[in-house]
């Protein structure tokens, strides 16, 4: 006999799917690169790697809103109440790149959801596949990694030193940054502006670096350390927390023909590792 899940049971949400058109607005394009320390003047006709996370965006009322400022679960992504949510990795696929001013649409879907135990607790992970189109050609492919946790002290020490890089960036991560790149980003997550709630509620010393944005960074530091390759896919995860304003730094060193290993450290012990694949 077949078992009809409830609603309220976060597993019954695998299958469900989302669609955001965007514009791509040139506009947004330059606050974008202000908000990362580009020349927008320098960006041409070519969406920068991972910059569509600053687009497709789904917003929703302040009344959808959760206390910690992110869309109220059980719309798109399964509900996980009373947890604190996290951006835990991703792995992205480049096939074309997105064309600013050409209007695009991302394709979303929730591919699994399933409960682990971990060092802090009760874990549920839920992946979620994103695919990128303009003019019904496929741009990117993408699977997205978000963790909720039971609310208990955040794991901010890290153990695994930090190799010797071939090139790397160090980076200042102060309050107005952080501000930037939510609000570009339309991310409400208050860790990441709210110190009080911050600390307070989620438990860490300061200001929380946003994964997507350490993800870029440290994509960027490798182009402009090799500035005629070609990515063809990346995949990245967090290991700890980053924290504001201390600088953190990220680099990278190249293994064989066409890969390279990334990361972003602080206080010599790794924050976040990625692979990424590219043609020279």
């Amino acid at each position: 006999m077949e078992t009809k899940m409830s609603d309220h049971d976060p597993v019954a949400w695998v299958g469900r799917t989302e669609t955001c058109g965007d514009a791509l607005d040139p506009g947004h394009v330059r606050r974008v690169a202000l908000s990362l320390s580009t020349d927008p003047d320098q960006v041409g006709e070519h969406l920068p790697l991972l910059w569509q996370w600053a687009f497709f965006i789904e917003g929703q009322p302040y009344a959808r809103l959760g206390e910690d400022g992110h869309p109220q679960r059980g719309g798109f992504l399964p509900p996980a109440a009373d947890r604190n949510r996290m951006w835990a990795g991703g792995r992205l696929e480049f096939h074309h790149p997105l064309q600013v001013g050409v209007p695009g649409e991302r394709r979303s879907r929730i591919a699994a959801v399933m409960e682990k135990t971990g060092r802090t607790g009760q874990l549920l992970f839920v992946t979620v596949e994103h695919h990128y189109f303009q003019d019904n050609v496929l741009c990117i492919a993408e699977e997205q990694d978000i963790v909720y946790r039971q609310p208990s002290p955040p794991v901010l020490v890290g153990t695994q030193t930090a190799p010797e890089p071939q090139w790397s960036e160090t980076v200042s991560p102060d309050s107005v940054m952080l501000f930037r790149y939510s609000a570009v980003t339309f991310n409400g997550h208050r860790i990441h502006y709210d110190a009080p709630y911050a600390r307070d509620v989620e438990g860490y010393p300061g200001l929380v670096v946003h994964g997507p944005l350490i993800a870029t960074l440290m994509t960027h530091a490798f182009l402009r350390a090799h500035p005629g390759a070609r990515v063809r896919s990346l995949a990245y995860r967090g290991v700890r927390p980053l924290i504001a304003p201390k600088p953190f730094r990220v680099g990278g060193c190249l293994q064989q023909d066409g890969e390279a290993t990334l990361w972003a450290e602080q206080d010599g012990t790794l924050a976040h590792q990625a692979s990424l694949r590219y043609d020279s």
